[in-house]
């Protein structure tokens, strides 16, 4: 039987497209698409078209941040969830949100920490191990 649909890409909202993309890639070791797989000579991605971002080892989902003239205002209905170093990503700019073994859920302690990139998209952190 065939689903009605499957998962194809990640897509994250921006206001600086540019600057977030460079923070994903820092964060998530990804590279811009174009700098993999370069389109056709001499064509170049216009700056505010959106920025496809790529793991280079090809495991990751391919992400693509999208400039959109509005600020961040609610918590995301949707996140994605990372393996990672809080305090690395806190180094490179995120910001905690709600920390791990808080006691602010219903059925007590978390076991991840909630954290947002510099432009306030939440995602959450757990621990690689």
């Amino acid at each position: 039987m065939t689903t009605p649909a499957r998962f194809k890409d990640l897509c994250l909202d921006a206001r600086d497209h540019q600057t977030l993309a460079d923070w994903w890639c820092a964060a998530m070791g990804y590279v811009r698409r174009d700098d993999v797989a370069p389109p056709e000579e001499g064509w170049t991605r216009p700056t505010e078209w959106p920025v496809p971002i790529v793991d280079p080892n090809g495991h990751g989902p391919l992400m693509w941040i999208v400039p959109v003239p509005e600020p961040k205002i609610a918590k995301n209905r949707m996140h994605h969830d990372v393996l990672g170093d809080t305090q690395a990503l806190l180094a490179l700019g995120a910001t905690l949100v709600r920390p791990r073994d808080a006691d602010t859920e219903p059925d007590g302690a978390i076991e991840w920490d909630v954290l947002a990139d510099p432009e306030g998209n939440e995602f959450c952190v757990f621990s690689p191990e």
